[in-house]
């Protein structure tokens, strides 16, 4: 099993070593790291998204799993629609997908960003993919995992991607904040044991 863990804007990969730390010992896990974002080292080569899928692409050599949070969400969608051969599952953490998060009652995340990170790429805050119509397309059994407590991607948001994405299970932490998946890491762990353990196709 080779699981790829994709940070969110902060771009740290350290956020997801509690929870692989509870996954299987004999697993293969690759953490990543967004360069330029929060306070991670800035690389001239990567100026958005496309780029870090790019980034990204490299990991993926054959089946892998995915588990994206927040904005890192976006990269692991994308990722499912160019590689559905590629990918046996996935799981999106609190993460807004390509979706419209304003829209459905998220507050904006950008000026405490740009706060506690003054010298992260500014490119994270302006771009805004769009896959809602691409999202039926997705074919990896999809968990979605998300805090009740979120006020950056409320539970709202969580619904519309269930609703949008066919093989897509949403779990909903009572108390959980946007950065449950570090928070709460020994709650989520078992779910996405379950979640791997579920048949493909």
């Amino acid at each position: 099993m080779h699981v790829i863990f994709l940070p969110g804007a902060a771009g740290a990969p350290e956020f997801w070593h509690a929870l692989g730390a509870l996954l299987p010992a004999d697993w293969k896990k690759t953490y990543l790291s967004w360069p330029g974002l929060g306070n991670q080292v800035h690389d001239p080569g990567i100026a958005g998204f496309d780029d870090l899928v790019a980034l990204a692409e490299k990991e993926l050599q054959g089946p892998a799993v995915l588990i994206a949070q927040s904005m890192g969400g976006v990269v692991g969608v994308r990722l499912a629609l160019r590689h559905p051969e590629k990918l046996t599952h996935l799981v999106l953490v609190a993460t807004s997908g390509g979706v419209d998060v304003a829209g459905l009652g998220g507050t904006d995340w950008r000026p405490a960003y740009q706060a506690n990170f003054p010298n992260g790429a500014r490119w994270i805050a302006t771009e805004k993919p769009d896959h809602t119509a691409a999202m039926q397309h997705i074919r990896c059994p999809t968990l979605l995992i998300w805090g009740d407590c979120d006020p950056i991607s409320p539970v709202l948001v969580g619904q519309h991607l269930a609703a949008l994405i066919p093989q897509a299970d949403l779990h909903v932490i009572e108390g959980g904040t946007h950065n449950l998946a570090k928070e709460r890491a020994g709650e989520i762990a078992p779910l996405i044991l379950k979640h791997l353990s579920a048949p493909i196709g």
